[in-house]
């Protein structure tokens, strides 16, 4: 499969970890590369005993950002929508328990900065500076509107791993580590499609 395939469209589990493996060493604004960021996310979720579904969304919840460039403008001015493109391409393969809460993860964050005052300085630069890009922090009325919601809590505690998943040299496995379980969802989910 060429690159160009890759980039616009993932059609199988095996194009999603083409795509990490090709790109995922990338940096991003962090100080971690992609792939880094990614397995420590998940390995946080699962270490805090998480849905098989919601250590899948840990780990591809920022897959949006490989779909894009925002190296060549400053993270402030960008929003790539990677949370909107990364649900797009999550929710075919694995179906709304992965892709509901990587859909919602910023506005997680954006949530937390107006309903916890202490959690903006908390974010690393990179995610204060993609913040203002995302909108900032939501209003009283779009708080409200974000904690009815179906996915508020997944939405949370996915974006606690992605605040946490940010420490330099830390080593919690490879991407391999994740194949069975990445594959098991999707098999189910596909199973389940075709089910109804």
């Amino acid at each position: 499969m060429g690159e160009s395939r890759i980039v616009h469209s993932l059609e199988e589990v095996d194009d999603l970890f083409t795509l990490y493996r090709t790109k995922g060493e990338e940096p991003y604004g962090e100080a971690l590369s992609q792939n880094e960021h990614a397995l420590q996310c998940a390995a946080l979720a699962r270490a805090e005993g998480a849905t098989n579904a919601l250590i899948v969304a840990a780990l591809f919840h920022d897959v949006g950002h490989l779909f894009g460039d925002v190296q060549g403008g400053s993270l402030r001015d960008v929003d790539d929508d990677h949370e909107l493109v990364g649900a797009r391409v999550l929710s075919p393969l694995f179906g709304p328990k992965v892709a509901l809460p990587v859909s919602l993860h910023v506005t997680a964050k954006r949530w937390r900065c107006t309903t916890e005052p202490s959690y903006y300085d908390e974010l690393s630069a990179a995610s204060r500076e993609t913040l203002i890009a995302q909108g900032g922090a939501l209003s009283i009325g779009e708080c409200r509107r974000f904690e009815a919601h179906p996915g508020f809590a997944s939405a949370l505690t996915l974006r606690s791993w992605d605040d946490r998943g940010k420490v330099e040299g830390l080593d919690v496995g490879v991407l391999a580590d994740y194949e069975t379980l990445v594959t098991s969802l999707a098999v189910a989910w596909r199973r389940a499609r075709l089910a109804r």
